[in-house]
């Protein structure tokens, strides 16, 4: 029997820590449509740790003059 490893979650305050913005910026981005897929469960919202870290390689860049050219949009 194979078990999957558990799926690690932040939540708001952790990503809003992890990526020093406001929380009040990740409820816009959410308001928005933009940033990282999230989790609402009984009120509450949480971002899988594999959804962040997805978002921040399709945003990773190696310089300021590189374009983002972005394969699907991110909600």
């Amino acid at each position: 029997m194979t078990t999957n490893p558990p799926v690690k979650h932040l939540s708001q305050r952790d990503l809003s820590v992890r990526w020093t913005v406001s929380p009040r910026t990740l409820e816009r981005w959410r308001w928005l449509g933009e940033g990282p897929h999230y989790l609402k469960i009984g009120g509450r919202v949480a971002y899988r740790l594999e959804d962040v870290e997805a978002y921040e390689s399709e945003h990773m860049r190696a310089s300021t003059a590189a374009v983002s050219v972005p394969t699907s949009k991110v909600a």
